[in-house]
């Protein structure tokens, strides 16, 4: 059983997906590894061929900021840059899910449904939690303004329409017992496996 674990940013998904850690579900992080993936070889020369060297700081950072501005209004060149780190992490993705045969597997990825890949989950789970929560969350942990954090918000699909898509829901919004949540679902991916 797999199951997909997507939220809006700030939605608190990380800390959902290490709920599941401890059931003893194995939680492949998507967003770490693309990070990590943009350092093996031949995704490094493809990147550096698309957005230049300087998209890399050094052989271990890449220069976010840089290629955020060039991909934050150019559609074509973030669906190309896409096409190099998507399938690469499919790879890793389907090594992790051989690796770990017979468990709960939860993919934690933040951009599920934008980039298409709900077909790779049995099940999709949304974290959600409210904007003014989501901004406050994030305008913290990335030291970003209140009107980065509501660009990076509009940037990605609604979380309404998240909700609608989604199997399960765990709110995040400091009211309802998140553990409590993860559980319930926990349970429910447990009897469907």
């Amino acid at each position: 059983m797999t199951a997909g674990l997507t939220g809006g940013i700030g939605s608190g998904k990380s800390t959902v997906a290490k709920v599941f850690e401890i059931f003893g579900c194995a939680v492949f992080y998507s967003d770490d590894v693309a990070k990590r993936i943009y350092f093996e070889e031949p995704v490094k020369e493809q990147v550096k061929k698309l957005l230049g060297n300087q998209a890399y700081l050094s052989e271990t950072a890449i220069d976010k900021a840089y290629i955020s501005s060039k991909i934050f209004n150019n559609t074509d060149l973030l669906h190309q840059l896409n096409s190099i780190i998507h399938p690469a992490v499919g790879k890793k993705f389907e090594a992790f899910k051989t690796q770990h045969a017979g468990k709960i597997i939860i993919k934690e990825t933040a951009l599920l449904f934008e980039a298409r890949l709900e077909a790779q989950a049995d099940k999709i789970i949304v974290v959600a939690s409210s904007d003014e929560l989501r901004i406050r969350r994030v305008m913290q942990r990335d030291h970003l303004t209140k009107e980065e954090v509501q660009k990076k918000i509009q940037s990605q699909l609604p979380q309404e329409e998240k909700i609608k898509k989604a199997d399960f829901v765990i709110y995040n919004n400091e009211e309802e017992f998140l553990i409590t949540q993860a559980l319930a679902v926990f349970e429910e991916l447990k009897n469907e496996s």
